[in-house]
């Protein structure tokens, strides 16, 4: 079935179909977090950011396109091990850097990661929920609004 290609190629693909799993947590019905999406342009990406009505950023979606790779940010006062990250279609759980100095937690994803496409379409909200020691935070129950996609495609351009 595979007959001509390298091992490297059939190992990365199934490891990325493997990462994408179906929801596990439903947020389809929970409360969505006041707030709004914002865009920005900047030279070498963008930035979505989802801000709330103090004007802070609590979760953000940054692209690099020097790197094709987009940051995947919630902010948080503490580290912690990871963030779940719901959409309608799909979940994961992703290891997280604790970037003390922004006060949050990051990771970065290729361009053309599977959970990216599943945040760009995912039908009605979009949630993120910390993992492990910081795992106290309330989940952000985000609308599914055109910012984020915008943000993802400019990584993939």
């Amino acid at each position: 079935m595979f007959a001509g290609l390298p091992a490297l190629v059939i190992a990365a693909a199934v490891s990325a179909q493997q990462s994408v799993t179906a929801p596990s947590v439903d947020f389809s019905t929970a409360r969505i977090t006041p707030g709004l999406w914002t865009y920005q342009a900047m030279p070498g990406g963008s930035a979505a950011r989802f801000i709330d009505a103090t004007g802070t950023a609590r979760f953000a979606l940054e692209c690099s396109k020097a790197t094709r790779r987009v940051t995947i940010a919630r902010t948080s006062a503490v580290a912690a091990p990871s963030l779940l990250l719901w959409t309608s279609d799909a979940s994961r759980t992703v290891f997280t850097r604790f970037e003390p100095n922004a006060m949050r937690l990051a990771t970065e994803l290729a361009a053309r990661d599977p959970l990216l496409d599943a945040i760009a379409f995912s039908r009605g909200r979009i949630a993120v929920q910390v993992g492990g020691a910081g795992a106290g935070a309330e989940a952000l129950v985000m609308p599914a609004w055109p910012e984020a996609a915008r943000t993802i495609e400019d990584c993939r351009i």
